[in-house]
């Protein structure tokens, strides 16, 4: 897809979610940018704020499958994947697909589930593919999970382990929002829900294209280089208890491309790399008890702070501009 038609196409979608999601810019285009890297997003965030809306715009914004999970403690793993079913008129077993076969899976306050449920996603997320009974089926393309949790009531919840929050790609939040968008809320929903009035703006066919599109976005070497230096230093710092993985390298250069993209460029900037920082590893890092004060280890505040601080310490190679 030209790179025109690419950016046409991501500011109508950006548009349209945004007649449901008042003055959220930032992550509408966060929520996008991950679609458009195969990755998959965790919206944390207060009851109240719009994580699942957000979540449900995006989806309905693009013409494919999309099924939502409700998770709850009693939700078994054969609920997302599917299970066997003994069929009397073959007279053999026949696989149900789960609603995790999807293009797009809503997954609604995930950590309500137990982690014998939470698991059942682990191998979907990072390999496309289900594995059920000894028989593995491969999921739909483009696939991605979009997953809310919330943060503060944490009564009957069950933290997502860190091998779980290391396959979303990044993980971001919605805010308040100011005075001017709730009001406008408050307008455009006093007969209707608009996200009844949405209408789908490219076919999967067309988001396939638009992802290959950012697959060929051009990373320089010393683009790499920084990016990697960023996931070093996280490993190497004092107030860090565990560092950035490799998956979190791959995925930050990946969502990075897509930024690019969404600017309407054919290269990465060492600007990209910094803006996307902290949604991609501020979930898979862990702070010593000494810096997260009352000993969460996953204090977003702490984290973010860190973050930012690797990343300004980081030197930016000469060179790291378009490509030569």
């Amino acid at each position: 897809m030209a790179l025109d038609d690419f950016y046409r196409n991501c500011a109508e979608i950006i548009r349209r979610v945004e007649t449901v999601i008042d003055g959220k810019r930032e992550a509408v285009q966060m929520a996008l940018t991950a679609l458009l890297a195969e990755g998959h997003v965790l919206i944390e965030d207060v009851p109240g704020v719009g994580k699942t809306m957000l979540a449900r715009a995006l989806a309905k914004s693009v013409d494919c499958t999309v099924n939502r999970i409700q998770f709850t403690p009693d939700l078994l793993p054969s609920d997302i994947t599917g299970v066997s079913i003994y069929n009397q008129v073959e007279r053999e077993f026949e696989f149900k697909p789960g609603p995790i076969f999807a293009n797009i899976v809503i997954g609604d306050e995930i950590n309500r589930a137990s982690p014998k449920t939470q698991s059942a996603l682990l191998e979907s997320m990072e390999e496309g593919q289900v594995t059920v009974d000894g028989t593995t089926s491969i999921l739909a393309s483009p696939f991605t999970v979009i997953a809310t949790q919330n943060p503060v009531e944490m009564e009957g919840t069950y933290p997502l382990p860190e091998a779980q929050r290391d396959r979303f790609m990044m993980r971001i939040s919605m805010g308040y929002p100011d005075e001017a968008a709730e009001l406008a809320m408050l307008r455009r929903r006093e007969s209707s829900s608009p996200l009844e009035d949405l209408e789908p703006v490219v076919s999967t066919v067309q988001l396939i294209a638009m992802i290959e599109t950012v697959r060929g976005v051009f990373v320089s070497w010393a683009v790499e280089q920084y990016a990697v230096s960023i996931a070093q230093a996280t490993r190497r710092d004092d107030d860090l208890r565990l560092g950035a993985s490799p998956r979190a390298t791959l995925q930050l250069v990946r969502a990075a491309k897509a930024r690019a993209a969404l600017d309407g460029r054919e290269f990465v900037l060492p600007d990209d790399i910094d803006a996307l920082a902290i949604p991609v590893l501020s979930h898979r890092l862990i702070p010593t008890n000494r810096v997260s004060g009352r000993g969460n280890p996953f204090d977003p505040g702490a984290v973010s702070e860190i973050i930012a601080r690797i990343v300004g310490a980081t030197p930016v190679p000469l060179g790291a501009v378009g490509p030569a």
